[in-house]
Parts: structure tokens; sequence; C-alpha cells
């Protein structure tokens, strides 16, 4: 594929499609979006060039990529803070060289449109979702606790989705008024800068290498390759039997399963159908229609339910940008057709209530997720009440194909397939000059960890005192928080949103990192005392935006280290909060109580590295920022972490609750006592829920702080 540094050239076309990554070949463009009738024909312009591709590159045509750089991107602050798409970081604090810039004229799609997204999190009923417009409104005008609106002052929120169920960026409207003010009109005052705790300083898992290149725990453990291979630097699948029953992944290699009454020369089996449609794929020319008889071949039963047309929209808009699908479809056939040669063993279900890790290669991932996206496995398109997967999200890619005719869904799918082809072609790269630090060939850990009731904590009686805070209004989880345990603001169905149209904190990060979809395969919905954490996951993609506003900007080269099991220093575990439909509920002890414990499964265990995190359940679920701040801190505390916290670009929060945190710890505020006020002011608000105190203001006349009146 002729590329301009790594796909750092982008094309737009004649139509003013966004700007294109890589050169144009218009012969390609017109077989893949079956219009033979002409080719069409684009003029490349660049958008990046790093100063290596430069040194490597002294041709003519790079030195004309480079002039026509543009100096005038629009920085886009998404729910994970500040742009994507600049200075993403490798752990050294080097920039990566695959980094790009999006164009300012990037999204000429008609975007204005809210998006929706589905029921619980990813499928049925749908809500029309919150704009990161909107959101980022929200979190530059924050309201002080000294300052407090009148009743009635703030607009109302808009209506919002499960899928921007735990936006990091508050709502348009707050829920509900918690500042201290006595009128509207008093002008805030201006944010005072508080010394944090330096970031420097908080531990990462590159402090406890020596705890991680440990053997990996064999109980509760399923892994998919023998070890004593890996430790001689082979890689090879372990051999097992494999199982159909309702405690296993069903492998679409074994539908229908044997029975004693099938004749060898019976018909072929689905799985035959799926080799022989799929073969096609890899001989000749193909458009996006073949693609799609390829898979209604052998999911007949759906074609009066499955649409293709925001995968006909990326063809028809943005495949002219990256011009791969004739190289990587092939390649993703390859892939998913070797599934009985890379998985000999039985893949188990995540349960509720049961601890249990599975740990598989990376290159078994990207074979799973080849198969996802053909819609290769069985059972798993229907999840209504009563079937066999309603307690499970969904995994074939179907849903991401279909936008239900809706061209601002489908523009904003055709970017999430942008970084998802991107993926595969970087998995699926035999190249001998691709990047051995950057090569996708470790192991990832998804872990479904359970914490009985009787094991939780008993908040009445912890004497732990808040641990070391790092607070910043700057600043992402991915990038700063790198080699902490990063929080996924998850969806009870892991996932979310992420093959439909949701896409806000936990859609994007699935994006970035598209091995953890495959984690929707075997996860069932999370209860209120699990998590799930993944170790290891290495990312792929820069994205620019967030909800509406969601663009694919270009590779991502990840540099972060790897254990001896080649697992990156990288580490993410899913929580699901509350969500609040009616904000007042929140203040309710067993409320409270619930969001204590999830916090506390989710950051209990090793190694012991600090937390990144930020306004977990904040967005569409209407939470409380103060609270969920100090309910993350106390649950830290008993878990012995020190905590980043990150308020994506809210100032005023950030510097509302370092100081929070200091008046705690100045007064040795122990974990209990904390609850204890917690609970006082569930009462409180309770008697006084139509003009409470602030509740950081009433934690420090309860424990008869007095503010200084400099």
């Amino acid at each position: 594929m002729n590329k301009c540094g790594v796909f750092a050239a982008r094309a737009c076309s004649s139509q003013e499609v966004p700007p294109a990554q890589g050169f144009i070949r218009a012969r390609f463009h017109s077989v893949v979006t079956g219009d033979h009738s002409k080719h069409r024909h684009y003029t490349s312009t660049t958008r990046t060039v790093t100063a290596e591709q430069m040194s490597h590159n002294n041709s003519d045509q790079m030195k004309e990529c480079l002039s026509q750089t543009s100096n005038s991107d629009t920085v886009d602050h998404s729910s994970r803070g500040g742009s994507r798409n600049q200075d993403l970081l490798d752990p050294a604090g080097k920039k990566a060289t695959s980094q790009t810039a999006s164009c300012e004229n990037r999204g000429k799609i008609d975007k204005s449109m809210p998006t929706s997204s589905e029921k619980k999190g990813e499928g049925g009923g749908e809500k029309t979702g919150t704009s990161g417009e909107n959101a980022e409104k929200g979190a530059k005008n924050p309201t002080s606790d000294e300052h407090r609106d009148k009743k009635g002052q703030n607009p109302s929120s808009n209506s919002a989705s499960e899928n921007s169920r735990s936006s990091n960026q508050p709502s348009r409207g707050e829920p509900m008024d918690t500042s201290d003010s006595s009128s509207s009109a008093t002008r805030p005052k201006p944010v005072k800068v508080v010394p944090t705790y330096p970031i420097k300083d908080l531990k990462t898992m590159e402090n406890f290498s020596s705890e991680l290149n440990q053997q990996i725990p064999m109980k509760g453990h399923t892994i998919l390759i023998d070890t004593s291979h890996f430790r001689n630097g082979l890689t090879v699948p372990y051999e097992g039997k494999h199982i159909w029953d309702a405690y296993h992944v069903k492998l679409p290699h074994l539908y229908p399963p044997p029975s004693s009454h099938q004749k060898s020369r019976a018909s072929p089996s689905r799985w035959g159908n799926t080799c022989h449609a799929l073969d096609k794929l890899t001989k000749g020319s193909f458009s996006i229609g073949d693609i799609q008889t390829a898979i209604m071949s052998y999911n007949s039963g759906n074609k009066d339910k499955w649409s293709f047309d925001a995968f006909h929209y990326y063809g028809q808009r943005l495949h002219s940008m990256d011009n791969n699908l004739h190289l990587v479809i092939p390649k993703m056939v390859k892939l998913a057709l070797d599934l009985p040669a890379l998985i000999k063993r039985p893949i188990p279900l995540l349960r509720q209530q049961q601890t249990q890790a599975i740990t598989m290669t990376q290159q078994q991932i990207c074979c799973l997720l080849a198969n996802a996206f053909f819609c290769t496995f069985p059972h798993r398109n229907n999840t209504g009440p009563g079937s066999e997967y309603a307690n499970y999200p969904t995994i074939n890619f179907s849903s991401l194909f279909d936008s239900r005719s809706d061209h601002v869904k489908a523009g904003l799918q055709a970017e999430k397939l942008r970084a998802i082809f991107h993926y595969f072609d970087t998995v699926t790269n035999e190249s001998p000059h691709q990047d051995s630090a950057s090569k996708p060939d470790g192991l990832v850990t998804f872990e479904r960890i359970c914490i009985p009731p009787s094991l939780l904590p008993n908040w009445n009686n912890r004497r732990e005192t808040l641990k070391n805070l790092h607070i910043s209004s700057k600043g992402s989880i991915e990038k700063e928080g790198t080699g902490m345990l990063q929080v996924d603001f998850a969806s009870k169905y892991i996932g979310g949103g992420v093959l439909k149209s949701g896409l806000v904190q936990e859609e994007i990060l699935f994006l970035m990192s598209p091995e953890l979809i495959v984690a929707r395969l075997f996860t069932e919905k999370l209860a209120d005392n699990e998590c799930l954490k993944i170790t290891g996951p290495q990312m792929y993609n820069i994205t620019s935006g967030y909800s509406k506003g969601f663009s694919w900007v270009g590779p991502y080269n990840d540099q972060v280290k790897r254990d001896m099991w080649k697992r990156r220093y990288r580490q993410i575990v899913a929580i699901d909060a509350l969500d609040f439909k009616n904000p007042k509920e929140q203040y309710t002890k067993e409320n409270i109580k619930r969001e204590l414990n999830k916090a506390f499964v989710g950051f209990h265990g090793q190694p012991k590295t600090a937390i990144a995190t930020g306004n977990w359940g904040c967005g569409a679920f209407k939470g409380d920022p103060k609270l969920k701040a100090l309910i993350q801190l106390m649950a830290a505390a008993v878990a012995d972490r020190d905590v980043a916290y990150f308020t994506f670009g809210n100032e005023h929060l950030a510097f509302e609750v370092q100081r929070m945190h200091d008046i705690l710890a100045q007064n040795r505020v122990t974990v209990d006592k904390l609850y204890k006020l917690l609970k006082d002011y569930s009462g409180h608000y309770a008697r006084e829920h139509h003009s409470p105190k602030d509740l950081y203001r009433f934690i420090r006349e309860k424990i008869g702080h007095k503010e200084s009146l400099l």
C-alpha cells in the first residue's frame, strides 16, 4: 500500500469527504463501493509528516507533503481529557512517531443530529445521547461551592442514553445545584491554584516488575497457549477437547454440534458454508456488497433484520482515505478461518459470581474478532429476554454495519470501522520491517473479579486515611495514566455501545484498544460486587472528539513495555456506576454504599499501582462529581492505592476536590468518619432536598474547619 509515513498522507476527494490518509487508488475505490461506471479521481494532500519520516524520505513528493501541512487544527477536548490526536506519549515520555493531527475541515459529514444509543448499553430501545459539544460547555462552566445558583437557574439537561452513561464530562445542565452561592448573579471567585501530589511520584506497573514477572496463577485461570513452549519463545495453542455447553463459548466451527444421529455424508455444516463463502473474498476483486452477500449466506435467518448501510457509507465516503480493504479483508478471512488451528481449548464464559480468568495471545484475540466481524458466532444474534445470551453483550458486528438509515449514525459508525480496519491491518502485518516493539505478539489477560458481600469492607470501621492525590484539569487516563490501573467507566454489559452508535468514554477506549472488544464474547453482565480487569492490551488508534464529534485520526505506535509474558504494562478495570434517573437518589445511604463497594472491587488487588480515574458516572448517569471523587478516594484508601484524578478541563472541580482532600488529610479524617459524614449528609439531603448545603461545605462545617478570610 502506498503510504506517506505512517498513514500521514491524507487525500481529499472532489466531493469534499474528510482529508484522506494514504494516496488514493481510484480503481479500487470503484470496486469496493460497487460503482464500476467510472473511476473517481482524487487529489492528494498531506496532513502531517514526522521528522523520522522526513529523514527516511527526501523525495520532492514528501517535501510537498510537508509544505501542505496545516497549522489550523482545532483542539477537541474529548471526554477523556485533551485532544486524542495531540501529544500521546510512550512510557519514556517520547512522542509516538505515528502520531497524526486531524484536519480542521475533517468531518464534512453532517453530524449535527444527536446520536442514538441502545438499550442496556448496546441494543434495543434507543434514547438521544448528550453531545460532546454540550458536555464540553458543562465542563467549562463549573459552579463554585461558594456560589449557589437560584433554584431553577440551571437549564435542564439533555436526555442522555445509557451509552453516554459514564461520560467524563458533566451534562450540559448539571443534574442539581450543589454550590454555596446565595445568588446566581454572584460572580464566581477566580480559581486558586492548590499544590497537588506530583504525578511522577505515583507508582506504575514498572515499579512492580518483579511481582508481574512471575508464573501466571493457574487456579481458575484458562490459558489458551502452552506456557512451557511460550517461555522458550514459541507460541503454541494449548491442546484440549472442545465442549459445547452453557459454560463455554460456542465456537462457530463446532456448529451444529456433533450428533449421534448425524451421518458422515450429511450436508455441509454451517462452518463449511462459512468457509466457502468467505474464501471467495480472497480471490480477485470484491465489493462491500460482496462482503455483505458472504455474511448473509450463512445468516439467512436475519435477511430481513440486518442492514449494511453504515458499511456502505464507509465505502462511499471514507474508504478513499485508507484504501486498504483490498489488502486487509483477505487477511482477515484467512485469520478467521484459522480458528480451528488457533483455538484448541474450550473458552470458558466468565459468569456472574465467579472469579475466573482467561489469557490468550493477541493473534488469538484477532482471530476471534475476525470471526465477530464476519458474524460467524452462532446463537449470539438474539439477546432478547429469555434468550440463551440475554445476559451477555452482542459480539457479531452486524449491529455496527447497521445505522438504520440514519446518516449521522452512519458517519460515526464509519469512523469506528476505520479504527477497526487499522487494527486488523496492524495485527495481520507480516512485513519484516514492522517495529518489533509494537508488534502484537504478546498475551492479554481478562479477569472477572467477584468479592462476596461478606468480604466487602465494613465502611463503619475502616481507619485508613486518604492516600496521595494528584489531580489536574489537564491530561488523560490513557496518556498520563500509563502504567497505572486505568478506570473504564463501564456499562454492566462490557463495551457498552461500541458495536453500535455509542461513543463516550468506554466505547472510545475500546476503539483505541480494539482487543478489549473480545471481552464481549465471554463476559456476562457485571453484578454489583464484580468488575472486569484486563492486563496487557495494546493501543492501536488515536481518535479525536466525543459523541457526535468523534473521528479516527490515525495509528498509535504502542511502545509500552511488557512483562515476561509479553503483556503490556497497561491494566484497565471496568466498573459500572449506578444510573441515577433521579439525581437525588445518589445521596441515599444504600446508593453511597453500593458505589463504595463497586469502586473497592475495582481497586482491590495487586499490584498496588496508582489509580488513574476521573468523573466516573457523572455524565448521563447524573452523578455528582464531588461525591464520586470522595467515594473513589475512600475506596482507594482502603485498597491502599494513590490516585491520579483527571477532571478533563474542569479547573474549579480540580481545585475543590484537592482542597477537600487537603482538609481531610490535615484533620486526619479516616474513612469510617468520612463515611459517617456522608450518611449524615444523606439525612440532611432528605430533609432539605429543596435547598441542601453543598456536600463539601457540609463536611467542612461538621469537622470544624474554618475558612481562611485571606
